[in-house]
């Protein structure tokens, strides 16, 4: 068993430099399936997210090359299987994407239901009511998302009104979309920076979409896509984690490689909250060396606070001076981590989406499980900011999302090492 084992109490100081967006670059691998030559995507996050979904394309007879670290050329003219591997997809909730892109350039697909973490109420309805609009059948049995253009051939556009925003949706019925024959329409869209990446990607390979950012897409259908070149954004939630990490543990970071205007949602808290953030160019500087006062906040879709910075955020607060209510406008099983917070001394009430935090002086250090991705990361800031020792296990969730994130944090003055537990010291999970 393999953990991270910090030693908390220590400020941060120091520059951190911010890796590819993980949930742009999900989406636009597997939109290289639908292009006709070599792609060369570049600033790739190193994270075992986008590891499986690369090992997914070369299943399927993609030649994918590795350029260095962070680009790879990726080459999808000659895919000789369409059917993806179900040991893979299953590890990885991204995997959903593959539909979109195999439906779209195939007009079949047949890919297992994905996997990643368990947020509660994440169906698939509304990208199957988009593939339906755009004419094909889908079917999901045998834990088998089948989807065809009846008689083959290519989709066709169509109208789609989301009944509720999605970003998994919107990127997939975008992808579908681009080699239809003619016009498709999102309305109630989602706006997220990664669903203006993917789009953008899209158009520089020869798409025709319109609108990205907005809450209608528009999608004019186009005969094929050429190769080209392609750098992934920055990744808002990975800069937005290590300002909360900041926040809560004191001290200065200059956090590099941004997009401030995609921060704006997570300054704005952490500066009512007496947290300084000066926005530079690409770079936020994050200083917080007085006491952290109590906000409120709820999650809703972009431009709101995102919910994937909500455990994050629930971190900081277990240390603010005062009663903060916390609201989940998202996901509905995004408390599961609050536990693990209160072994650390945390004091927390849940009640259905709401969650009430009344400050506490000091964190304790206390082994605690990640339980999903973003919760491990709250686990790892509250483990800096505690006084003693943390202990973080089920780390491989972190790691799904967060490119060397113990060498970043060591860098800037954190006591942070990974230490491996021999299996046989390891307790026995029940059930």
């Amino acid at each position: 068993m393999t953990k991270y084992q910090i030693h908390g109490g220590r400020p941060l100081h120091g520059t951190i430099e911010i890796s590819g967006a993980k949930n742009a670059a999900v989406a636009i691998i597997p939109a290289a399936l639908m292009v006709d030559g070599v792609c060369r995507i570049e600033n790739i996050p190193q994270i075992s997210d986008v590891t499986l979904i690369l090992q997914i394309l070369r299943e399927l007879g993609a030649d994918v090359k590795t350029v260095n670290k962070n680009t790879v050329d990726v080459d999808c003219s000659h895919i000789r299987n369409r059917q993806v591997p179900y040991d893979l997809a299953r590890k990885i909730r991204a995997s959903y994407y593959l539909v979109g892109a195999l439906l779209g350039r195939f007009g079949w697909a047949e890919v297992p239901l994905p996997g990643g973490c368990d947020l509660g109420g994440r169906p698939i309805d509304q990208h199957i009511k988009g593939f339906v609009a755009m004419g094909a059948e889908v079917d999901v049995r045998n834990g088998l998302i089948c989807a065809q253009v009846p008689g083959g051939g290519r989709l066709a556009g169509g109208q789609v009104y989301l009944d509720m925003v999605s970003v998994g949706a919107t990127m997939n019925i975008m992808l579908a979309a681009t080699l239809a024959n003619g016009m498709t329409v999102i309305e109630n869209a989602a706006k997220e920076p990664h669903i203006v990446d993917l789009a953008n990607f899209l158009n520089s390979m020869g798409a025709d979409i319109m609108g990205a950012g907005t809450d209608v897409i528009k999608i004019r259908g186009v005969e094929r896509l050429s190769g080209g070149a392609y750098s992934i954004i920055p990744d808002q939630i990975e800069a937005g984690t290590y300002m909360a990490a900041v926040a809560a543990a004191g001290g200065e970071v200059l956090i590099k490689n941004v997009i401030p205007k995609h921060l704006d949602c997570i300054t704005a808290k952490l500066v009512e909250m007496g947290v300084d953030v000066e926005e530079q160019d690409d770079a936020v500087l994050v200083r917080r060396d007085g006491p952290i006062s109590r906000v409120n906040v709820k999650t809703m879709p972009y431009p709101g606070f995102p919910t994937d910075m909500q455990p994050q955020i629930a971190a900081v607060l277990c240390l603010a001076q005062g009663t903060s209510v916390l609201t989940e406008g998202v996901w509905e099983n995004r408390y599961r981590y609050v536990d693990e917070f209160r072994r650390m001394g945390a004091h927390i009430q849940v009640d259905g989406k709401v969650a009430v935090i009344e400050g506490v002086e000091q964190l304790t250090g206390a082994p605690v499980h990640a339980c999903d991705l973003r919760a491990g990361a709250a686990m790892v800031i509250a483990g800096l900011s505690a006084h003693g020792v943390t202990e973080v296990d089920g780390i491989y969730h972190i790691e799904r999302g967060y490119e060397t994130l113990v060498e970043k944090l060591s860098a800037v003055g954190a006591d942070i090492r990974t230490i491996v537990v021999p299996d046989e010291e390891a307790p026995a999970q029940v059930g």
